[in-house]
């Protein structure tokens, strides 16, 4: 690899590297009224609810599986939570594999400089597509959780 190849594989690392950034901000402004809700709202109503489980007239094992009811819905909402992230990245991870291999094929047949462009503009568009999932995304997961704006 030769000194202006290396320049520009670290140029081209960087401007990705900002593109995530964009899609790491877009979900976090997204996703945090759901995030809060499961943080704030459920985890409120698992604490007291699980303060109630306290109680001297139970035995140890009622209080255990009294706490243990009570905690279902955060967990679950947790689990709905990550299992539709995982989803989302594993979509985004999908299609800049796809610009990583149009990327590769191009620098086979010795294009250079167009094969950056077309990788630049591949993860561009992907990340916009992904992007703009992101509504119907909360929008799945507030019907789910039952939130209401």
């Amino acid at each position: 690899m030769d000194h202006i190849e290396a320049l520009q594989q670290q140029m081209v690392s960087e401007r990705l590297k900002k593109k995530l950034n964009e899609v790491n901000t877009a979900a976090q402004t997204h996703l945090s009224p759901v995030q809060d809700h499961i943080n704030f709202t459920l985890q409120q109503a698992y604490f007291k609810c699980a303060y109630e489980c306290f109680d001297r007239q139970r035995k140890q094992e009622e209080i255990g599986n009294c706490v243990e009811h009570c905690s279902v819905p955060v967990v679950s909402a947790q689990q709905h939570f990550e299992n539709e992230m995982s989803k989302f990245q594993e979509r985004l991870n999908r299609s800049l594999m796809v610009c990583q291999d149009k990327f590769e094929a191009a620098k086979l047949q010795q294009i250079g400089s167009d094969a950056v462009n077309a990788l630049e503009s591949c993860v561009d568009q992907s990340i916009q597509d992904t992007i703009k999932t992101l509504p119907h995304l909360v929008g799945r997961l507030k019907t789910s959780l039952s939130i209401r704006d």
